[in-house]
């Protein structure tokens, strides 16, 4: 058994080769550029690319470009990177362009604290494009999370040719752990289906009830068209009512109906708890603790760990919240996934704990919180 001492940065990095990953592009941006890094020692060996853009803007650019080609591509930032993005988000958007991003997020807002983390972009993540489409946002607790979850991200950007983000923190990126590569349960490798080779081709037509078009990359032996304007299933700009409808409603609805085995999380039911908990990110090893520490008091409450952010897994909140007398919702911002669970939970008390000073919330706190929130 061999087991490695890392950074959830450099596990993010190794996990995305494992994936497939052979291009990456970056701009050094503090917690992420470990990263930039960890890629460019790992992927030249390999017959891969790593690239330093002149900005954040070139960088995604450059990974948009190389995934239109046909390969894999992930990009890694944090908040001032992400808002720069948000343009080029749109475009992987509309125009089904598999991307992982990796947002390492600190304490904004601007360039805020370089060093201190916070989770304060999730709302950012989900509708920082035009057009407020959906994306897939993954949030891992450790440094096991930003291994497995990083080879999930590439799945669902293959399988679902769309955007793909890990919403880390400085923590959770710049923290080292031991990890035992060998001994994890990977998922098996996922790549986006391959169209043939027919002069019939359209980039953009579906064959299937999954709602996402068959692949080929630009550069093959027939012509393949791609652009940023609304188009229809053949790739050429329009401006039919009726075929931008059918379009955007397709590329909302093959996410919004994503299976329930492509939402992560992790849950500690408590047989006589009346509280119900709920948090995501570095915030869930404090609750993890802190749930130990109650139970054994004789204070239970349950407690359920997010993964998957975005889409919101809207029944599996509903599921856990069933009975509960209240909901807390604790997270490193002043309040932004809370939003969301008032939202599929009305008629349930919600409340909320969260801060964003730059400082981790403690089991204490939220023991605290419960005790008398």
């Amino acid at each position: 058994m061999t087991v490695s001492f890392m950074e959830g940065n450099e596990a993010i990095a190794r996990a995305a080769v494992i994936a497939g990953c052979n291009f990456f592009a970056g701009y050094p941006i503090t917690p992420a550029t470990t990263i930039f890094n960890t890629m460019l020692k790992l992927l030249p060996p390999s017959g891969g690319i790593c690239l330093q853009g002149e900005d954040e803007i070139a960088s995604i650019g450059f990974c948009l470009g190389a995934s239109m080609a046909g390969m894999k591509t992930m990009t890694a930032t944090s908040g001032p990177g992400i808002s720069l993005y948000s343009e080029q988000i749109s475009f992987a958007i509309g125009s089904e362009i598999p991307i992982v991003i990796v947002d390492v997020q600190r304490l904004g807002p601007s360039t805020g604290s370089a060093t201190l983390g916070a989770d304060g972009d999730i709302q950012f993540l989900r509708w920082g494009n035009s057009g407020g489409l959906p994306v897939i946002v993954l949030s891992p607790t450790d440094i096991t999370d930003c291994f497995i979850l990083t080879i999930h991200a590439f799945n669902l950007a293959e399988k679902f040719r769309c955007p793909v983000f890990i919403a880390s923190n400085k923590e959770i990126g710049m923290t080292r752990e031991s990890i035992d590569i060998r001994n994890l349960p990977l998922p098996e490798i996922e790549s986006r289906k391959a169209a043939p080779h027919t002069t019939g081709f359209q980039p953009f037509a579906v064959q299937s009830d999954t709602g996402v078009p068959d692949f080929l990359p630009i550069g093959s032996i027939i012509p393949i068209r791609q652009t940023s304007s609304t188009h229809g299933p053949d790739g050429y700009i329009t401006n039919d009512p009726k075929a931008i409808e059918m379009n955007r409603t397709r590329l909302a609805g093959k996410l919004k109906n994503i299976s329930t085995n492509h939402f992560f999380y992790e849950t500690h039911p408590e047989k006589d708890a009346t509280t119900l908990l709920i948090t995501y990110g570095v915030t869930a090893r404090s609750a993890r603790q802190a749930n130990r520490e109650e139970k054994q008091s004789g204070r239970p409450f349950s407690l359920l760990i997010l993964k998957t952010l975005w889409p919101v897994p809207q029944d599996l909140i509903q599921k856990h919240a069933r009975g509960m007398k209240r909901v807390v919702v604790v997270e490193m911002n002043l309040g932004q996934y809370v939003r969301e669970v008032e939202r599929v939970l009305p008629g349930i008390p919600v409340q909320f704990l969260g801060q964003m000073n730059g400082c981790l919330i403690t089991p204490t706190q939220i023991k605290e919180f419960l005790s008398h929130g």
